[in-house]
């Protein structure tokens, strides 16, 4: 019961630390060990899975790494609170529509033009292992959240 306990309140803490921040750094491995990483917007809110959502291009670069190379990171920043967070995980191609139409918001229509009506748009799920941080206003040094145990 106590695991159980913890996780959750890891994950509402990380719910906590990057609930005001849209934008992260989608980081992936390409075939050659080199990375690449990409600004994303991240759609929905962290649930009790725990997992950060993406719409993407499924024809698209990042993709294709994924398939080869599931690690990824993702970054966060808020440098006006002094929070930093880079959250590990596996990530995969996801063509559930009506996931889709749960976590599509307007703003998504600048890269996605024709909405969800796009012929290729797909989401990228990123199941969440750990997390690290640093928010200055809990700690003078970065923390670690293993989600995996």
């Amino acid at each position: 019961m106590a695991i159980s306990t913890d996780r959750d309140q890891h994950i509402k803490k990380l719910h906590e630390l990057i609930k005001n921040i849209d934008y992260g750094m989608f980081t992936t491995v390409d075939d050659d060990g080199s990375l690449h990483s990409y600004p994303m917007s991240k759609s929905g809110e962290i649930n009790s899975e725990p997992t950060l959502w993406f719409f993407t291009y499924a024809g698209s670069h990042k993709v294709t790494e994924i398939e080869h190379h599931e690690q990824v990171n993702v970054s966060f920043s808020s440098p006006e609170q002094q929070r930093y967070v880079s959250i590990s995980g596996i990530s995969q191609l996801v063509k559930d529509r009506n996931k889709m139409r749960e976590l599509w918001k307007p703003e998504l229509q600048t890269w996605f033009p024709k909405g969800l009506d796009e012929p290729d748009i797909a989401l990228l799920k990123v199941n969440i292992n750990q997390i690290n941080y640093w928010d200055s206003a809990s700690s003078f040094k970065p923390q670690t959240i293993n989600l995996n145990n």
